[in-house]
């Protein structure tokens, strides 16, 4: 017997077949894109779908074999909890860091996971390598299919301790993997006019499906510890696995947007930055840089027959070079519109300005109270008002306009247009016909 199809074998069987396939189209992409989170995404699908094929192969007919599938049954490491929660944080890692890289520090992550496959192998090694092949002697248990070691291993509660384990590590993991999201979130609004395709808003979804079913896992080994549950009883929490599994699939196979310029590094890891511009920053008690910012965005705004924006200003503690930079900021902004480029970042207009980013992004959040991505998009909400209500202009189409003042879709310019304005831009021309 090598595979017996049934209602409850057959239905695990797709789900296990997409995991394999997904996880090793991954691997090829991650070789020929050197792509890394593919690689860590690969990892996840293969754990998941090793869990999977357990209660597939079991309804398969493999444990009632009695021949050496049953051993291989008993042997193979089908559960890789333990390892679950850093692959989940470190594809977070790749994924926002082109650069990331595992050092000795993050390897301790993997610790319990490499004692746990350790155990399986002295396991192996012992009863089918010593006991079996060397010595000849007969496997005792299960009809001659289980060794000595996995015998005894089945009396001690070595798997709830596993699974306890497993658990809190997935659960740590998830959590930390939540936090330094939201610090992405705001490392992108600081670096980025262009966030859509790169807030990767699924992965809060990942994350959800992954503690989701952890905790159909755990409520399953909770009611079994009460009252046993029959395999085909447990077989629905397989089946949950294989619809985790299908979703992890899915949200692969769509993730192939990358780019070089992600080198987001949470707090605890970000390098010390360096915070002096290239004219020498003159330290002085904070004064009124911000209201003079504002005074200038004003300045600018009515220039273009526009409403200009009104940001919160924060103090500034180097207020006459703030200043000074700040004017420099919005002339840049006014003559060279550098706005225009739809993926313009923080690291590009320091580059034009002359200085660095540290620099620049202090100035654009205390001298012009905003992070980076909405002083950008300011500017091109006015550009795209200013074309708008130009009879000049009446012709085009709302995408043609957002495409012109640089925003990268029509999605997005609606979105940001009505989180700046309040409204949305076909009110806005409807008002000017």
């Amino acid at each position: 017997m090598v595979f017996g199809f049934n209602q409850y074998s057959g239905l695990l069987l797709p789900f296990f077949v997409q995991g394999m396939v997904v996880a090793a189209v991954l691997v090829v992409r991650s070789r020929r894109n050197d792509a890394a989170a593919d690689r860590w995404l690969a990892l996840l699908l293969l754990l998941h779908a090793l869990r999977l094929a357990q209660w597939m192969l079991g309804f398969a007919g493999w444990y009632d074999a009695h021949d050496a599938h049953s051993t291989f049954m008993f042997y193979f490491p089908f559960h890789h909890w333990l390892a679950v929660g850093p692959a989940l944080y470190f594809y977070f890692r790749s994924l926002t860091n082109q650069e990331f890289r595992l050092t000795r520090r993050h390897w301790r992550a993997f610790g319990p996971e490499l004692a746990w496959l350790g155990l399986y192998l002295v396991g192996l090694l012992y009863d089918v390598g010593w006991w079996h092949g060397l010595r000849g002697q007969p496997l005792p248990a299960h009809f001659g299919t289980k060794g000595p070691v996995a015998a005894w291993a089945d009396e001690q509660p070595i798997k709830v301790v596993v699974d306890i384990l497993s658990y809190v590590l997935v659960l740590y993991f998830t959590l930390r993997t939540l936090r330094e999201y939201r610090a992405y979130a705001r490392y992108l609004n600081d670096n980025f006019s262009d966030t859509d395709r790169i807030r990767f808003r699924w992965l809060r979804n990942v994350l959800i499906a992954v503690g989701i079913g952890t905790g159909v896992t755990l409520v399953f080994g909770v009611v079994n510890l009460v009252v046993p549950l029959s395999y085909y009883q447990a077989w629905y929490d397989y089946l949950f696995t294989g619809l985790l599994l299908y979703y992890l699939s899915i949200a692969g196979l769509l993730t192939g947007y990358r780019l070089a310029s992600l080198r987001f590094q949470p707090a605890e890891e970000a390098p010390v930055p360096d915070l002096l511009p290239e004219p020498p920053i003159l330290v002085q008690p904070p004064t009124a840089a911000p209201a003079k910012a504002r005074q200038l965005l004003a300045a600018a705004g009515a220039a273009a027959n526009l409403a200009a924006p009104a940001p919160t200003p924060a103090p500034a503690p180097d207020a006459p070079e703030l200043e000074r930079w700040t004017q420099r900021l919005l002339r840049h902004m006014e003559a060279e519109r550098p706005y225009l480029a739809p993926e313009l970042t923080l690291g590009e207009l320091a580059t034009q300005l002359r200085t660095n980013t540290s620099w620049l992004s202090r100035v654009i959040n205390a001298g012009c109270g905003q992070n980076f991505n909405d002083f950008i998009n300011e500017y091109r909400i006015r550009e795209a008002e200013r074309r708008l209500r130009d009879p000049q202009f009446r012709h085009y189409t709302l995408l043609a306009v957002a495409l012109e003042v640089g925003f990268n879709s029509k999605s997005t310019f609606n979105r940001v247009f009505r989180k700046l304005r309040g409204v949305t831009p076909s009110e806005v021309a409807r008002r000017s016909t």
